[in-house]
């Protein structure tokens, strides 16, 4: 997706919301689509039709040629859940949404007739709920969606495809004020400040653990 100039991406948000620290020491970096989620996105371009295994694997076999033939088995298995739900037809595919406002962009994988839309997962659901990095997509592209139509847009549908599972999410206050508040931290992370590391921080395998531990909140000027 083309990012227009100086507006923040719905990924970068969720990247610091995941660690800001993190966040601040891989802005700028791109990020490659998981073979897994190429299967799961062109499966989605069918969903609310027949779903044909030979048709889309030769679909994602045309988008991605290099794909591991391994994958075929894992878009069968998300064939097969996804044919025990019910789904919507979608009228669009792959929309860029922006708030001018709040200066976001986005991308929705799938928009219906009522301005409703949805996200492709390419994991498994939790037993209930959303996780918070799906709560903060939906609150800010829903903000984005309002914003283009001119009428409140209530949530969107996380579509967790390996387990055929929809889920709606009606935006929270809490999920507006996660969304402001990440808003916030990357504008200072762009105007310089380095983050503090929060609590819960997912440091375990995070390749920049030590430069992180060996560092403070700082702004940049004072780290050169």
């Amino acid at each position: 997706m083309h990012r227009p100039d100086n507006l923040i991406a719905v990924s970068d948000l969720v990247h610091c919301h995941t660690c800001p620290r993190r966040y601040y020491y891989e802005k700028g970096k791109a990020y490659a689509e998981s073979d897994r989620y190429a299967v799961c996105k062109q499966i989605s371009y069918h969903l609310g039709k027949p779903l044909d295994p030979a048709v889309i694997w030769d679909e994602v076999l045309a988008v991605r040629p290099g794909i591991d033939p391994a994958q075929k088995e894992f878009l069968e298995h998300c064939i097969t859940a996804c044919r025990k739900t019910e789904w919507k037809l979608a009228t669009e595919h792959d929309l860029t949404v922006i708030s001018k406002k709040q200066g976001i962009v986005g991308m929705v994988d799938r928009v219906f007739p009522d301005h409703h839309f949805s996200l492709v997962r390419a994991g498994g659901s939790l037993p209930f709920g959303i996780p918070g990095s799906d709560r903060l997509r939906i609150a800010a592209l829903a903000l984005c969606i309002g914003e283009i139509t001119g009428e409140p847009c209530p949530g969107g549908s996380i579509e967790y495809l390996p387990d055929g599972v929809s889920r709606f999410h009606e935006v929270q206050p809490r999920d507006r004020r996660m969304l402001l508040s990440v808003l916030r931290n990357i504008r200072a992370i762009h105007d310089g400040d380095v983050p503090e590391r929060p609590l819960n921080a997912p440091c375990g395998r995070c390749s920049y653990k030590e430069q992180c531990e060996n560092s403070g909140g700082h702004r940049l000027s004072e780290l050169l």
